[in-house]
This record gives structure tokens, C-alpha cells and sequence, in this order.
């Protein structure tokens, strides 16, 4: 879509101060933000729909001169406009692990996408194992779809799934997520290398976050692989993140607004459903970072919370905040006067 000299198109890869943008009407061009965009704080991220002008067709450069609304926003990874969280796990090499796939689930589900699960490997165990997890996700409240790249099995349903949607790719590592691109996206390897090119510099890192197009239609968004993503939000968003909570509440309601499915009284949600205990154990370590964040923002609390690398946080004495501040030159100046002017006046009375 154009409007006048104005150019709309979608934001493909960020490095650095440059943005490349796939236009409406199908060209790539490399731009950078407007001053003015910078001076009142918008980001430009991944994902986002952009109005871009002053095109130089000829040296493929533009600028960014808007950001259009978003209907969602990612923090980490920084992304725009997605419609939905690809989970990948694998069915074995690794094993699945219950614990660590429900870690995943809460975490896609706290961003407020639709969860999209994807089982790989699938060819490395039996019909009836299978069976199992495809059972045991259902009372989970998702629909996995299973494929296997060694052998070619369930992409086309997931390639369904995958159409005319933004999907955020996200899993641990080892269970196949590089394979799996490059199945979705055959010249993925070529783009990436002829961005890095354009952009004049090397290969992206695993930080680097870039949205891919789907020959069947949609945007795929490469992001890193992680292990063991962190829990930082409140108890209340936690049990939002757990469908059969959803569910339970849909049918009551707790005796107390405030019930975090612990102890309490009158809670309709505690019971012996198979996620209870991975919910527990993930409250343990919600309520100590609600704690820690509290910390942070008491100015009266004896300690403070410093947040190191990967998550990791430190307690160290909160020291009294200093009272004074060193006085200007100004000031200092203006006092010697005033004492030279004193001792001025002490000698004229002397000689009196």
C-alpha cells in the first residue's frame, strides 16, 4: 500500500541502527529510523508494520518514517504483530521431560499468543507412546501435532497450522528446531547469508531475531534456543498460564478473589489433576521473585536485589542514601567573598 511518496511494509531483521523492510508490493529495501521517531521513543521492532519513505530504489535505501498499531508485542524475543508461540519438543534424543515442557508451556502462554505444540522425532518411538502423550496433552488442554523430519511425517498438517499466521519459534536446545527450519523454509540459509551481506556485516548470532516468509503463506521468527526460561511474573498470571486452572474456574469460582490454589479454603482449583504438582513447584519460585521485587521497590527494606546474568540474583546491603551534595563552584566562590568581605570590615574597625 502506498500513500503519495509513503511506502507500507513489514520489518523483516534489525541490527544495529538498520531495518530491513519487505515492502507491500514485494521489494526488500534497508532503512533507518527517523530522528524524530528516536527523539519520542518508538521502537522499531521485528514484526512491526511500518510506513517507510524517500525510497532509493536504485541503492535499495529508505527511511522509516512510522510505526503503525500493534496487536501484540513481544518483550523477549523483541518482536511485533505475532500471532502465535511454535512450540517445539522432542518426543526422545532427548526425552520428553514433563517438568521442563510445562516450564515452556507457561512461559508461551504468559505472552497471550496461542500456544501452537510440536512434537519432533516422532519416528524415533512407538504408536503407542504416541498415543500416550497425544492423551496426556489433551487433558493438558493442547493438541500437539507430531512430525518427524527424518522421515517426512505430519508437515503438512503443520505447515496448515503455520499458514498466513506470525508464529514465534521457541524449545529447548537439541530437539530439532534447526532441522525443522530448514524443511519450512528451503532458501533460509541463502537469505540469511545474503542479509548479512547487504547489511556489510557477519553472520547473525543465535540474539539475532529475524522473521522468515513460509512458501504456503506466513512469517516464521527464528529466536534462540533456551533451557530453562525464567518464571518472572505474579501468582495470579501464573494460574492464568495453566489451561485446566481455566477451565476449573470457568465452572466456579474460588471462595477468596485473592486464592493462589494452595490452602486455602473453598478453592476449586486445588485437587489430584496430573499439573498440580508442577504448579506448586512454580508458585515456590513465582512467590520468592514477587518477594525479591518487592525488595527492589521498598526504599525502607534492609536489603536490595541486584540481578546478575541468566537470572541470577544477589541480596546486598541497602546503604543509606547520602544527604548532601558537594556545593558548586558558584557557591563556594560566593562564600570566600563573604568571608574576605568580613575580614575587610574587622580590619577597617581595628584601625578605628
Amino acid at each position: 500500500m502506498t500513500q503519495g511518496d509513503a511506502w507500507q511494509g513489514t520489518v523483516l531483521a534489525a541490527q544495529a541502527n538498520y531495518y530491513q523492510v519487505h515492502l507491500d508490493q514485494g521489494t526488500d529495501l534497508l532503512c533507518t529510523r527517523r530522528t524524530r521517531l528516536k527523539k519520542i521513543g518508538t521502537r522499531v521492532l521485528v514484526g512491526d508494520r511500518v510506513v517507510v519513505v524517500e525510497p532509493d530504489w536504485q541503492g535499495q535505501r529508505g527511511a522509516i518514517a512510522e510505526v503503525l498499531a500493534r496487536r501484540s508485542e513481544l518483550d523477549r524475543p523483541p518482536i511485533a504483530n505475532a500471532d502465535q508461540v511454535l512450540l517445539v519438543f522432542a518426543l526422545a534424543s532427548p526425552p520428553l521431560d514433563p517438568i521442563q515442557l510445562s516450564r515452556f508451556l507457561v512461559t508461551a502462554e504468559v505472552s497471550g499468543l496461542r500456544v501452537l505444540l510440536c512434537l519432533n522425532k516422532a519416528d524415533l518411538v512407538s504408536e503407542v507412546d504416541q498415543q500416550h502423550w497425544r492423551s496426556h496433552l489433551n487433558d493438558w488442554g493442547y493438541s500437539p501435532v507430531l512430525v518427524s523430519v527424518q522421515a517426512q511425517t505430519g508437515l503438512r498438517e503443520l505447515g496448515t497450522a503455520l499458514r498466513d499466521n506470525t508464529s514465534v519459534l521457541a524449545g529447548p536446545s537439541g530437539v530439532g528446531k534447526s532441522s525443522l527450519i530448514n524443511i519450512l523454509i528451503p532458501d533460509r540459509e541463502l537469505r540469511v547469508g545474503a542479509l548479512s551481506e547487504y547489511l556489510g556485516r557477519g553472520r547473525h548470532t543465535t540474539r539475532h531475531v529475524e522473521l522468515f516468509e513460509l512458501p504456503e503463506g506466513g512469517l516464521l521468527a527464528d529466536t534462540p534456543g533456551f533451557n530453562q526460561p525464567a518464571l518472572t511474573m505474579t501468582a495470579r498470571k501464573l494460574a492464568a498460564c495453566f489451561p485446566e486452572i481455566r477451565a476449573r474456574q470457568r465452572e466456579a469460582r474460588c471462595q477468596f478473589t485473592d486464592c493462589i490454589h494452595q490452602e486455602e479454603p473453598g478453592c476449586v482449583v486445588r485437587g489430584d489433576w496430573e499439573r498440580y504438582p508442577h504448579y506448586q513447584s512454580f508458585l515456590e519460585e513465582v512467590l520468592v521473585w514477587q518477594a525479591k521485587m518487592a525488595q527492589v521497590t521498598d526504599p525502607d527494606a534492609a536489603l536490595k536485589t541486584k540481578f546478575r546474568a541468566l537470572g541470577a540474583t544477589q541480596d546486598e546491603p541497602r546503604l543509606e542514601a547520602k544527604r548532601y551534595r558537594r556545593p558548586s563552584r558558584r557557591t563556594q566562590r560566593q562564600a570566600l567573598e563573604a568571608i574576605y568581605q568580613d575580614v575587610g570590615e574587622l580590619d577597617s574597625d581595628a584601625e578605628e
